[in-house]
This record gives structure tokens, C-alpha cells and sequence, in this order.
């Protein structure tokens, strides 16, 4: 297994190119099922996710073809043959479960394994389930699947989401396109993902407002059209590559980034001490003068704090001046990188879902292990800063969400190289 080498060694400085979103291109995919016309993506990440959504949308008899070294993904639902997700391919990626809205909405019947993807908290179906079922489908789940039918389609229906999921709102309004009739979807999830989704729905000819907003309206349409479409910059990765010369010092402009992707985190980046500002070409991100600051952070749905930048927030408050407290309420089990921080000399207490961290002035080189693929990206940041070496294994998690980490890093000045295990 690969691992990945990083040697402390002060300020960065340059520019980091940001990828399309993972997360955005990972609902557009499936998007191509609705349609009998070609989808072209462009602005595609290079992740094994991708990979593995290509495999699943080909398992069904869609055609998925990388172009431009995988930065444009042409699609095509015009030969699709099958209604079955399989478990093999289910199981590696928790954003394989966005075929069943499309699958059911065309074709009037899904078959779909339960989900896989990180091990982080137990992320239920249930409101993808309660959406489609207001919608006419019957679902029962039988040997781990779950068997949906719509006989004689789906219908428009009011919806309200328990919690505002944003997997739950693409299927549901993915289905939505092509039902008849109007549906109102309310608590839906507001994030940019889910108006990237709807930007790509309307260019293949959906009718649907208000999304970005917490009620989405979606007009049924008898059929979509074909599209090309620009996936929306990855604000996950923005984030990560923001904090880079947050931990290190220098100054580093992320090409394609804004703030309005990452307000409440460009707050939280303020109060610690870290000067954020928009360019022509993207977001330059310097640390003001002094040691940071501690400050409090508790993730939420869009537009709060990103849980997927939790990992790596807790990475830059290691060495902050003073105690900060970090409350994670979108997943449980989601600070299995504390451990490994620790062996770094982080001090950080967990109690459920919240974690102290204790600022140290440095931390300390250590082997470490990746648990999952926020984390794996939260032990570099902490070895970028930290005296010595640090080696991070398991960094399998890393490829499915970062394309090029080391040449990105590597590109402002950082001392890192991958060891092919």
C-alpha cells in the first residue's frame, strides 16, 4: 500500500490549480440517466470515485467516456439495458444510491444495493426512501436492496425532509424532472452542489426554481434534453489547499476559488488569524502576523461550517494559541483523525461529538495511519507543519477525493512525495 512522505519545512508559496467538485460531478453522472441524449461534463475531477461511478453507470448500459485526460466525462443514456446497481460496486462509494431517483424516474423501476463510501456515522436511506414512496414508488429493501417500483410513474408530491440531506434532495429532485405534475420540495439542502445539480437539470430542459433556498419547486417535464455543463469548483478541495499556507505561513492563491463557496469558513479563518481575499483569478490566503488564535467551530448544512473540513480544521487549530472547541453534528463517528494527530503531539480530548484541542507551539513528526479521506489530507497539513518527518499510510482513501496532491503541494514549495508501497 502507497504512503506518503512529508518533511516540515516552513512558508509556501505560488499558486495551486482547484479541481472540479468530486461531490458535484458524483450527482451530475447519474444525471446522464434521465436523458436518451448525451451529457458532456466538463471541468471533471480525476478521482477514483469518478472511476467507480463510471463502472456502475456502465454495469447499467450507459455510456461513460473520459476525454481531455479525464477532465471531460461524455455520457450517454440512450443503451441503457439494466435497473440493478450492483453490490460489488455499491459498496465502494456512498454516492452510487444517486441512480435510484433517475432509474426510477425514466424507467419506472431500481434495484440498488445499500451504500458504502467512509465509515463515518450511519448515513440512512430513510429520506431518500419517505421522498420517492410521496411520490408513488413503492420500496421495500430485501437481501441488502432496495427494490423500487413506480407503476405507471412517479407524481408530484409535497415533501419536507427530516434534515436537510443533500444526497436525499438530488435523488428526490433528480426523480422530480421527469414526474408528472409539480413537486415542492422543502428543507431541502442548499449547498452549491445542489444548485450545480439544478443548473445542469435546467440546460437539459427541467423546470425547477428556488434552488440554493430551502424549498425547491420542480415542474415535471415528459423528457430532457441533451447538455454540456461545467462542473463547479470543489470547495472541499479549496478549503484543504486555503489551509495550507494557514499551517505553513507564505502566501498561496487557489486558481478558481471564491468566497461565496466557503463564507462561514473564510469567517472562521479570520478570527484565527488568516487573511483571505479574492482575486481576479481565484482566493490568495496569507497569515496575518503572530501565532494563531483558538477558535470554536461547530459543522452544519450549507451555508455553516463544512463537516468535510473538520478534519482539517482540527489539523490547523492544533497550533493555535489557546483551546478551541469543535462540534461535529452532521456525522457521528467522524473524529477518527484525533488519535492520529495525537501521536503528533496534538492535545485533543473526545467526548461523543465534540473534540477540545489544546494549541501546541510544534507539533512532531510520526508515523500515522489515514482513516478516512478528509483525514488522510488533515495528517499531511499537520506534517507540512510539523518538525521532522511524518509518514501517512493507507493513503488509498486520499486518491478518491484529491487528484494530484503531491504535484499541488509540491507546485507551492512543500516537501512531500508518494512511496509506492
Amino acid at each position: 500500500m502507497d504512503s506518503i512522505l512529508v518533511k516540515g519545512n516552513g512558508p509556501l508559496n505560488g499558486q495551486i490549480p482547484i479541481a472540479g467538485a468530486k461531490n458535484a460531478c458524483l450527482t451530475l453522472m447519474p444525471a446522464a440517466l434521465l436523458s436518451e441524449e448525451p451529457l458532456t461534463l466538463t471541468n471533471a475531477p480525476r478521482l477514483s470515485d469518478i472511476q467507480t461511478m463510471t463502472q456502475l453507470l456502465q454495469s447499467l448500459g450507459a455510456e461513460v467516456t473520459a476525454l481531455q485526460d479525464g477532465q471531460v466525462q461524455a455520457l450517454s443514456g440512450h443503451g441503457v439495458n439494466s435497473t440493478h446497481a450492483d453490490y460489488d460496486i455499491v459498496r465502494k462509494m456512498r454516492a452510487s444510491n444517486l441512480v435510484l431517483g433517475p432509474l426510477l424516474a425514466r424507467f419506472g423501476e431500481a434495484e440498488v444495493s445499500l451504500p458504502g463510501g467512509c465509515a463515518i456515522g450511519a448515513r440512512p436511506m430513510d429520506l431518500h426512501i419517505h421522498g420517492l414512496e410521496a411520490m408513488g414508488a413503492e420500496i421495500e429493501l430485501k437481501d441488502g436492496y432496495l427494490h423500487a417500483k413506480a407503476t405507471g410513474g412517479l407524481k408530484g408530491a409535497e415533501i419536507e425532509l427530516a434534515f436537510a440531506s443533500v444526497g436525499a434532495t438530488e435523488n428526490i429532485v433528480m426523480a422530480a424532472t421527469l414526474a408528472k405534475g409539480t413537486t415542492v420540495l422543502k428543507n431541502a439542502a442548499r449547498e452549491p452542489e445542489i444548485v450545480d445539480l439544478c443548473d445542469c437539470l435546467r440546460r437539459m430542459g427541467a423546470q425547477i426554481e428556488g434552488d440554493g433556498s430551502p424549498a425547491i419547486v420542480i415542474q415535471g417535464v415528459d423528457r430532457l434534453n441533451g447538455a454540456t455543463h461545467p462542473v463547479v469548483t470543489d470547495r472541499i478541495e479549496l478549503g484543504t489547499y486555503m489551509l495550507a499556507p494557514a499551517i505553513c505561513g507564505g502566501e498561496v492563491e487557489r486558481l478558481g476559488g471564491r468566497i461565496s463557496l466557503l463564507e462561514a469558513f473564510c469567517e472562521k479563518l479570520d478570527a484565527v488569524g488568516i487573511s483571505v481575499e479574492e482575486t481576479e483569478k481565484g482566493l490568495k490566503v496569507a497569515r496575518k502576523n503572530g501565532r494563531l488564535k483558538a477558535v470554536d467551530v461547530t459543522t452544519e448544512p450549507f451555508p455553516g461550517f463544512p463537516t468535510d473540513l473538520q478534519a482539517q480544521m482540527m489539523a490547523l487549530l492544533c497550533t493555535a494559541e489557546g483551546t478551541s472547541v469543535l462540534e461535529e453534528k452532521i456525522f457521528e463517528n467522524r473524529f477518527m483523525h484525533a488519535p492520529e494527530l495525537t501521536r503528533m503531539g496534538a492535545g485533543i480530548e473526545v467526548h461523543g461529538g465534540t473534540a477540545t484541542v489544546h494549541g501546541e507551539e510544534r507539533l512532531k513528526g510520526a508515523p500515522v495511519m489515514a482513516t478516512d479521506l478528509r483525514a488522510s489530507v488533515s495528517l499531511i497539513l499537520a506534517g507540512l507543519a510539523a518538525e521532522g518527518e511524518t509518514i501517512v499510510n493507507r493513503v488509498y482513501h486520499l486518491d478518491r477525493g484529491y487528484e494530484q496532491v503531491v504535484r499541488k503541494f509540491s507546485g507551492v514549495g512543500a516537501h512531500i512525495e508518494r512511496i509506492k508501497g
